[in-house]
């Protein structure tokens, strides 16, 4: 007899299921075409229909399979379907592409994925043993504006066929791994961290008593379901306690207000690094006119913190959090603006540090660490011992977060340790982008660096890239644009361009950043700006 595990997401949707089949619980919304309306019912009856097509392919308990999409409703279905095969989801930002993209599958070892047609050519473009790695499916919609194939099964297909039992051997411990999910790589190749499903629990307890979520709320979001901020805030909570959830494919900053409007929404997460960009639309004589109680944020920017919430009728939740870990929160009204709160008293301990480890003084900047108060301190990172080691080094999560704490105890971020930069919530490292720019045929040297934002959002940067052309040639900014745009993150592509004579160096040929720096201005008449 099968011992169901309630603290499993599969067991839960599926008593969920049995209980009110119809309730509608999750929307995915997607402007101008149709949203699809998702039932309890829905979930655990197509989740049942990837777990068979995983069983088909043999991945199985242990084994890892990814999958490449924005916000579809397979992407819930497939986490479904981990949770009750025991098999290993690795969701994949679908911003990702060429080595970041191919790094990611085969460093999870991969045995398959699933992906939406719209971006079924960024997997064409990699050299992937189809054997090893096979696309599992592809969802094709209508908004994605391409022709249905048949080189690869249709997941469309798939989901529209007849129902299928759930798995015969069920996974039934909540301390094994549901997903892996990949860092953004700030000093090298992402670190893939494994992540227990006994987590989600964690997520629904912060639910009630730290967002104090309700049951007539609705809540909203645009991030990624791939960006643990997403899982945590919206969707796992929503599972969880039953509370309606909507999510757009895509962020959205000009119609976020009418989303909300349109579907009820009383609450919305976002990284702070987005509140500019919302902020920044021009002012409508509703603006306060809509349905949001709360907006749970990560880095809003100090300069507009009052006014956004003025503006919008709305409250503001600062929190502080990495999937690895680390946990804090500045409730509304509690903190003051610019800080990320405090951690959980009793729950776990936070402090800033030097390089000797001994606690920096108030205001004084240093490295964030912290550590469970009760318990161990662990961060696995997959296949990789020595990086889960260090990251946890004397029992303390070394967060990488350069911060500070003022003499109340209040703790504030400053900006990333190891020369990456942080734009909207994301981990960029230059040399990343360098390589990608170095590789146009008219740029001889680059060097990218990092100018405090235009949002305002403590501790990011807006990117510059300075580019030198080969004699004789002149650098074009926009194919520059166009290079990074096919061969980078959306988030990573450089907001200007700046034509130099040459990149200073120092004596052991390293670049002198701070000169151009010193020489930028947006203003000035060999700084191109993207869409500018």
């Amino acid at each position: 007899m099968t011992t169901v595990n309630m603290n499993l997401l599969s067991y839960q949707v599926e008593a969920a299921a049995g209980k009110k089949p119809d309730f509608k619980i999750l929307t995915f919304e997607y402007g101008e075409y149709p949203a699809e309306v998702l039932t309890f019912k829905d979930i655990f009856v197509n989740g049942c229909k990837i777990a068979r097509v995983l069983r088909e392919h043999s991945i199985g308990q242990g084994d890892k399979f990814a999958v490449f999409m924005r916000n579809h409703p397979e992407f819930v279905y497939a986490l479904w379907a981990a949770s009750a095969t025991g098999a290993v989801m690795v969701p994949i930002d679908p911003r990702s592409r060429g080595d970041n993209l191919q790094y990611q599958l085969e460093n999870s070892n991969a045995r398959g994925v699933f992906v939406t047609a719209d971006l079924l050519h960024e997997i064409d473009c990699l050299e992937l043993d189809q054997n090893a790695c096979p696309v599992l499916g592809v969802s094709y919609k209508e908004l994605f504006g391409v022709a249905v194939g048949d080189r690869f099964p249709s997941l469309t297909e798939i989901l529209a066929g007849p129902q299928t039992s759930p798995p015969d051997k069920r996974k039934n411990d909540a301390n094994t791994p549901l997903e892996i999910i990949y860092t953004s790589g700030t000093t090298g190749n992402p670190k893939g961290v494994m992540v227990k499903e006994d987590r989600l629990g964690m997520y629904a307890l912060f639910a009630k008593n730290i967002w104090r979520y309700q049951p007539t709320d609705v809540l909203y979001t645009g991030l990624s379901l791939t960006h643990g901020n997403a899982q945590a805030v919206d969707l796992i909570p929503s599972l969880a306690l039953g509370i309606p959830a909507v999510f757009s494919h895509k962020f959205t900053k000009s119609r976020i207000w009418d989303i909300c409007r349109q579907y009820s929404c009383t609450t919305f997460s976002l990284l702070g690094g987005m509140m500019m960009g919302i902020y920044s639309e021009p002012p409508g004589e509703n603006d306060g006119d809509n349905p949001v109680r709360l907006v749970i944020s990560a880095g809003t920017p100090p300069a507009i913190w009052h006014d956004f919430e003025k503006r919008f009728n709305v409250k503001i939740h600062e929190w502080y959090g990495a999937v690895e870990g680390g946990f804090a929160h500045n409730p509304p009204g509690m903190g003051p603006v610019g800080s990320f709160g405090k951690p959980l008293d009793g729950v776990m301990e936070m402090k800033v540090v030097r390089d000797d480890d001994t606690e920096c003084g108030p205001g004084e900047i240093g490295e964030l660490i912290c550590r469970m108060v009760r318990g161990s301190t662990d961060v696995e990172y997959y296949d990789n011992q020595k990086a889960s080691a260090e990251k946890t080094r004397g029992g303390w999560l070394r967060t990488g977060d350069m911060c500070h704490r003022d003499e109340e105890g209040w703790f504030y971020f400053d900006f990333r340790a190891g020369g990456g930069l942080r734009r909207q919530g994301d981990f960029i490292q230059p040399g990343h982008v360098e390589k990608i720019i170095s590789q146009h045929p008219d740029v001889s040297d680059v060097c990218v660096y990092g100018i405090p934002a235009a949002s305002g959002a403590p501790g990011e940067s807006d990117i510059v890239a300075a580019v030198v052309s080969f004699p004789g040639k002149t650098v074009a900014p926009r194919s520059i644009f166009t290079a990074c745009l096919a061969g980078l993150e959306r988030n990573a592509v450089p907001s200007y361009i700046q034509v130099v004579a040459e990149i200073p160096k120092t004596a052991s040929e390293k670049n002198l950043e701070r000169l151009l720096k010193a020489e930028f201005s947006p203003r000035a008449v060999n700084v191109f700006k993207l869409n500018g």
